[in-house]
């Protein structure tokens, strides 16, 4: 097997206005305030003399490695990112950015968000709309069923409301 390996992708390009500015101040942090303070980090270490052997010079330039690759894919990806600050023309329906409220045949009820891969990990309840619940989720309508693989075997979960939040939260 070669070396070359294809890219994973990215991911859906949708994002809530919290998710998006929360990517720009992340961006804004590592480029403003992390990257220069290495950098100086790294100046410092190789006034130093010989390289081969300073550690802080080897793991300053692993640092600004990594910061630089993190900054070009929040740069890519903010780029190509479609703000949903709206609800859709159906609230009846889940799409993006919806709260659905599911039951489970044996009454246990999960709330989870519709929202982009960006973004699942900001809040409890939040799943990615590329995640097998929340691709079956899409579209559908209350009292509708979806079935997902669970680690326990197949499981059908029934949807018992959808909301979405007013534009601004």
């Amino acid at each position: 097997m070669g070396r070359f390996r294809t890219a994973a992708p990215a991911g859906s390009k949708y994002i809530t206005p919290t998710g998006a500015k929360r990517l720009r101040e992340e961006l804004e942090q590592l480029w403003r305030d992390e990257r220069p303070r290495v950098t100086q980090a790294v100046a410092a270490a190789a006034a130093q003399g010989d390289r081969s052997e300073n550690a802080e010079y080897t793991y300053g330039k692993r640092r600004l490695r990594e910061i630089d690759r993190r900054v070009r894919f929040l740069r890519q990806r903010l780029e190509g990112m479609v703000v949903v600050s709206t609800p859709p023309s159906d609230p009846r329906r889940v799409f993006f950015g919806a709260w659905a409220t599911l039951e489970a045949s044996d009454g246990e009820r999960l709330r989870h968000r519709i929202v982009g891969p960006d973004e699942f990990d900001l809040a409890p309840g939040y799943i990615s709309m590329d995640s097998p619940l929340g691709r079956a989720l899409l579209g559908k309508g209350l009292d509708d069923e979806v079935t997902v693989e669970a680690p326990g075997g197949p499981r059908t979960l029934t949807i018992v409301a959808i909301e979405y939040e007013p534009p601004g939260h």
